[in-house]
């Protein structure tokens, strides 16, 4: 590499080998779970506008004040890059009149963008998976998303991580709710954070959030949501812990879980690593794997009818580090040929051995002891060599295990793929 060759933008990153693999793996394990629990998928833009974000997620979050790419294109609309997915499903919704499809189950994943400091696990441009459920006011909605975030978790083979769920009441609750933590921390408002003092009136929820010790000396304290459920509240909640044991989902009650936002009710939930597992020895500072919420109040912000909805997601950076390196998936056959007369054929074998689902290679050129060298390196399930019995062709199989595969291969190659091109039968060396 030159000095001038341009760099990689800090923040992004380039995925390649083990690790390409292992996030591929997680993808195509929520592929397959999304699809068991009957979620559509969808695709949605890159980019929106700005408002879209700074009215569902929120003008005085991080996100919003310091994190979001956002730009004026050339006809002077702001647009932002993604931060996250909810907010442009919810426009989505009300835009192509999705209600009618109501409830409607949606997932997706792909990349979000977001300016802040780079750090393990965590990146400027990053990638998540998403599951939504939209148009359903019932607690068995959060309890099917949360059956298929267990299974998801377990399917990746993820250990050591523990449901942590709390409500937040409905809209009755959290006004109480947020009453008596305006009083509480109005009574040391002059010991609190700045931020805080200045979240006191506007968001007092995210005071429950603060990192700063100055804040946390209070917020052990403070006014616990309990007090404050209303019967409704009480019996959805009863209901969602309810359905998590039939569905055999352990959880954790964790009173101190908050979303800061109005716009969230009811449920709110993270998946988090059990102290002093291998899961939290991974991630790190940065221990949340999947989290989620009901947002009953979010649609109202974007300008549409109430609507209820929940969801989560969930960084396929930090499940691929949880699942850690996978190796590629061996070669069923690699195919060398020992005589350059059958380089025609080859083409035509190595389409059909495809064709028959089987994971193949080619390789042709180098010295016959480098062909059979860089074949084996590549530690393929078997190795095709087309070679010459005087002017026909001859092909033999060369096995590296003894599998069930194998066996799969062998009468594939012998009964599927080589009568289309040599009559001879197949060795086996």
């Amino acid at each position: 590499m030159s000095k001038n060759t341009p760099k990689a933008i800090r923040g992004t990153q380039d995925i390649f080998g083990a690790d390409a693999e292992a996030f591929a793996f997680v993808v195509e394990t929520f592929e397959r779970v999304r699809k068991l629990y009957r979620f559509r998928r969808v695709e949605m833009p890159v980019f929106e506008k700005t408002e879209v974000f700074s009215r569902a997620i929120g003008e005085t979050t991080d996100v919003v004040s310091k994190e979001m790419y956002s730009f004026e294109d050339r006809g002077g609309d702001s647009l932002t890059l993604r931060p996250e997915f909810t907010a442009g499903i919810s426009r989505a919704f009300l835009t192509n009149g999705w209600q009618q499809h109501a409830p409607l189950k949606v997932a997706t994943h792909g990349p979000l963008f977001r300016y802040e400091r780079p750090q393990k696990g965590r990146y400027r441009q990053f990638h998540q998976i998403d599951a939504e459920i939209i148009g359903a006011a019932e607690p068995q909605a959060d309890v099917e998303l949360l059956a298929m975030a267990d299974q998801l978790l377990k399917e990746l083979g993820i250990e050591g991580v523990a449901l942590h769920l709390n409500t937040l009441g409905d809209a009755e609750s959290r006004d109480a709710w947020r009453a008596g933590l305006i009083e509480y921390f109005g009574a040391v408002k002059g010991e609190l954070s700045e931020d805080s003092q200045e979240r006191l009136e506007k968001n007092p929820l995210r005071i429950l959030d603060s990192k700063d010790p100055r804040d946390r000396a209070f917020v052990a304290d403070a006014p616990k949501i309990d007090a404050f459920l209303s019967d409704d509240a009480l019996a959805f909640f009863d209901a969602v812990t309810s359905g998590l044991d039939a569905a055999g989902v352990k959880w954790t009650r964790a009173t101190s879980l908050v979303r800061g936002l109005d716009y969230y009710r009811h449920t709110a939930f993270e998946f988090i690593p059990d102290e002093g597992s291998a899961a939290a020895t991974a991630l790190g500072a940065q221990s949340t794997v999947l989290g989620g919420g009901r947002y009953d109040g979010l649609m109202e912000s974007l300008g549409g009818p109430a609507t209820p909805a929940v969801g989560w997601a969930a960084g396929i950076e930090r499940l691929a580090m949880l699942v850690g390196e996978k190796a590629e998936e061996p070669a069923d056959v690699i195919m060398v040929v020992e005589d350059e007369r059958w380089n025609e054929i080859s083409d035509g074998i190595l389409a059909e051995l495809r064709r028959n689902d089987l994971f193949s290679e080619i390789v042709s050129t180098g010295s016959l002891k480098k062909r059979f060298d860089k074949a084996r390196k590549m530690e393929p399930r078997t190795i095709l060599v087309l070679g010459s019995r005087g002017e026909q062709l001859e092909a033999t199989l060369k096995y590296f295990d003894q599998t069930t595969r194998s066996s799969e291969i062998y009468d594939a190659v012998k009964s599927r793929v080589l009568p289309k091109f040599v009559k001879q039968e197949l060795r086996e060396g």
